[in-house]
């Protein structure tokens, strides 16, 4: 299992528009390939310009085949729906997961 980890400055008036286009237009794009697994989207409720996306992906060479032109494609759809000065990324990770635990009922 991978995990992509990004950061973004949301302008917090824009936050709840950009969760809503997030959804609608990342998620629906990358749902289409067999690596996905889940998202999230974590709110720092004491930096309301902070939004966070932690995507789960089941196998690194398909997440990364996605062609580097769709993505483009996508990225200029969102920053045209929401708006170029809306949000901006400030930091992208990649992180593999070594072993996770559950808790038990």
């Amino acid at each position: 299992m991978y995990i992509e980890w990004l950061k973004f400055r949301v302008q917090p008036e824009l936050r709840s528009q950009f969760i809503q286009l997030d959804q609608q237009i990342w998620t629906t794009f990358i749902a289409k390939s067999p690596a996905f697994v889940s998202k999230e989207i974590w709110l720092n409720p004491d930096q309301p310009n902070e939004v966070i996306t932690l995507i789960h992906w089941s196998d690194r060479e398909q997440w990364k085949a996605i062609p580097a032109v769709d993505v483009d494609r996508v990225e200029q759809s969102f920053r045209t729906a929401l708006g170029a000065d809306g949000y901006e990324l400030i930091e992208a990770q990649e992180y593999q997961i070594a072993s996770s635990s559950r808790a038990r009922p």
